[in-house]
């Protein structure tokens, strides 16, 4: 008699994430602190209005064609890990250890600072009115609000789904309100598009320099960062049906 005993399949993770919960790991990840963080950066490091409007659109692009790339390798290697599930399968687990390596020791927790960080000064901002707040208080808060988002991930993956996306709408209700000024302003001051995106005024200024405009195009990246976030929980997905050329996943 044949063995119908159901085989072994190993650990496998529980699939809790759905249509709304994707969309808000991406866009929740990608409205982060950079947005918030990097205009002023990048137009202090090009110096006009014009060449930050280009790094803006450049970083935009590059962001893009990234996630579509992502989302043919999400749909051929469907498994959890991102990078280093990618590079296990296509290059081997030598490149894939030291992948994981940079990424535990070196790209996640400074990514992970610098939000913490802008987070707490954002926070600690208030309760100093008219000065920076203590670098103290700004690095305990950073560490305590690391700690109750690992927290929030730890204990359950629908609850984490949930504050996603109740920080996604804070977060695009924060943009609304700043794009709103702005076009009040705009409104209200006729000078406003002359001085800043004349084609005379535009790129008056502009520093033209690999340090100056390399410095600018990462904060621009930084702002997009998050359209890969996806891809590391993609065995995480409750009936991810994506159909691509060539390739789909059910």
């Amino acid at each position: 008699m044949a063995d119908k005993t159901p085989k072994n399949e190993g650990l496998q993770l529980k699939r809790e994430i759905g249509l709304i919960g994707g969309v808000a790991i991406v866009s929740g990840t990608m409205i982060g602190s950079g947005i918030f963080m990097s205009p002023q950066y990048i137009l202090a490091y090009v110096g006009s209005p014009g060449a930050s409007m280009l790094i803006w659109f450049f970083s935009g692009v590059v962001a893009l064609l990234a996630a579509l790339s992502y989302t043919e390798l999400g749909t051929i290697i469907p498994e959890s890990g991102g990078e280093f599930t990618y590079i296990l399968r296509i290059y081997g687990s030598f490149p894939a250890f030291f992948a994981a390596i940079t990424f535990i020791l070196l790209l996640k927790p400074s990514s992970i600072a610098a939000m913490s960080m802008t987070i707490a000064q954002y926070v600690m901002a208030p309760f100093y009115p008219g000065c920076p707040p203590p670098q103290l208080a700004v690095k305990c808060f950073a560490a305590f609000s690391i700690l109750v988002v690992a927290i929030t991930n730890i204990l359950n993956v629908r609850f984490a789904l949930r504050v996603q996306v109740i920080f996604l709408v804070a977060k695009v209700f924060s943009l609304t309100f700043i794009v709103i000024g702005g076009l009040v302003e705009v409104i209200q001051s006729s000078t406003v598009i002359e001085e800043n995106f004349n084609i005379e005024n535009a790129f008056q200024g502009t520093q033209f320099s690999l340090n100056t405009l390399g410095k600018a195009l990462l904060q621009g990246l930084w702002s997009y960062a998050g359209w890969s976030n996806l891809n590391y929980v993609t065995e995480e997905l409750n009936k991810p049906e994506v159909r691509l050329k060539g390739s789909e996943v059910t």
